[in-house]
């Protein structure tokens, strides 16, 4: 429990009002403010939380932490408690800090190029069939979003955090408020490699993990994975290896798969039924049942009953006019690409591919833009959909190699591409859409499953 007084000391605040109430419920948008909540001034690049201090209490905050007094008549809100620090976001994540150091449960922390919300919502379905647990929701995986999950803990037993970055330094600030007893790596492939410059340089970044790792703790890796299989003898932590190809402490064999679900052993004794296709997700289920083992959880195909997929993630869509959509559009990189399309390549169906660009790749852009036309042709797609300036390379690449030009449509932006790929959709077609974040391709998706329910 936090109560207002705390902050004095952790943040070095002054507190105005009632400093025995607790602090909980903590939100930093001031549009999602409900009565009792805590609301929080972020101060960011292009807008000043404090502004909206007013708005917050007339909402129905009990509290409102601020760094800039002048927004707010303290004397109209007497009822209310004010609490006025020098950083509101240091002061969060103190309170969250302090707030792990109260959980006496464990807590598991997953980084990694691809496959962070996947492998939490994995891990946090298993777990449950032994333990309450509380994990990231949505994208909630940076500076500002870890500290409000670690925020919203209740009584749960187990606590699944992912942690993103795009820079040197981020995941180490994670990983010192989160204070994880288990690590996960899920791989390290190119997301990201144009502001860190080399695939090495973002195994160092998501190495950062280990930094807040109890010392006791262990540390789970993707064994299949080039730079996790080459440097894990360097790791001073226990490691736990998961894997197919290369020899692990827990991998998956005889494996038969479609689409939509894939069957396997584990260490040639456990059967399992995966009601999900593809490699990526067999890699997320030997990575929760190297966890439960861990917790003593026995019965792991129980927790598969809880297991739901994260919005925009490989979600699938039947629409009225009897096409499928596989959406995938919730971020990319040339890893997760490539096990979309490998992914779709099981269906005998029609396929259609709306791929989007791949952001934050710098000079190895094109390069690997290029480098997804092989997987394209390998899979057999049908028609290729290319949204943004870099998607064009996949395009010209695929043609190179003799993909028929006639079946790629080239867009500048999602918004041009609407009225073309409804009119090119037929029924019984499976159409997958992935791209980076930023190139909107969701609202494709909003567009079609709205004329969906139109007809």
């Amino acid at each position: 429990m936090i109560y207002a007084k705390d902050i004095i000391k952790l943040c070095h605040g002054e507190v105005i009002g009632n400093k025995e109430i607790t602090l909980d419920n903590f939100v930093i948008d001031s549009r999602k403010i409900e009565k009792d909540d805590v609301y929080v001034a972020i101060v960011g690049e292009n807008n000043d939380g404090n502004k909206y201090t007013e708005s917050a209490l007339e909402k129905g905050a009990k509290a409102v932490i601020i760094s800039n007094p002048k927004y707010i008549d303290i004397n109209k809100y007497q009822d209310k408690t004010i609490i006025i620090v020098t950083d509101t976001l240091k002061c969060l994540q103190e309170l969250a800090r302090y707030k792990r150091s109260l959980h006496q449960g464990k807590v598991i922390a997953i980084t990694g190029s691809v496959g962070k919300t996947s492998t939490k919502d994995m891990v946090s379905a298993l777990l449950q069939s032994k333990y309450k647990v509380h994990k990231t929701q949505g994208n909630m995986n940076n500076h500002l979003g870890l500290p409000l999950t670690i925020l919203s803990l209740k009584d749960e037993d187990i606590l699944v955090v992912e942690m993103g970055m795009n820079h040197f330094g981020e995941i180490s600030t994670l990983t010192n408020i989160a204070k994880p007893n288990i690590a996960i790596i899920t791989n390290i492939g190119t997301a990201h490699i144009g502001n860190l410059g080399s695939r090495e340089n973002i195994l160092k970044a998501k190495l950062e993990i280990l930094e807040g790792l109890d010392k006791g703790g262990v540390l789970v890796i993707n064994n299949d994975n080039d730079l996790l299989h080459e440097h894990k003898d360097e790791i001073k932590n226990k490691v736990i290896t998961i894997g197919i190809n290369n020899q692990s402490d827990y991998m998956a064999s005889n494996i038969q798969e479609d689409m939509f679900s894939s069957s396997f052993l584990v260490n040639e004794k456990e059967e399992v039924l995966l009601p999900q296709g593809g490699r990526a997700s067999i890699y997320n289920y030997l990575v929760g049942y190297a966890i439960c083992d861990y917790l003593g959880v026995k019965d792991k195909i129980k927790g598969l009953k809880n297991l739901e997929s994260s919005k925009n993630r490989l979600e699938i869509k039947e629409t009225s006019m009897g096409y499928t959509i596989i959406d995938d559009s919730y971020n990319a990189s040339y890893d997760s690409v490539k096990n979309s399309l490998d992914l779709i390549g099981k269906s005998p169906k029609r396929k259609i591919v709306v791929l989007g660009d791949i952001l934050e790749l710098d000079k190895y852009g094109e390069s690997i833009h290029r480098s997804i036309a092989p997987i394209v042709i390998a899979n057999k797609i049908d028609k290729l959909f290319l949204v943004g300036d870099m998607a064009k390379y996949i395009g010209l690449e695929a043609t190179k190699l003799g993909y028929n030009s006639d079946n790629i449509y080239y867009f500048s932006k999602e918004s041009d591409s609407y009225q073309t790929l409804e009119k090119e959709l037929k029924k019984d077609d499976i159409v997958l859409f992935k791209a980076s974040r930023g190139m909107k391709l969701n609202k494709i998706v909003d567009y079609l499953m709205n004329k969906s329910t139109e007809k």
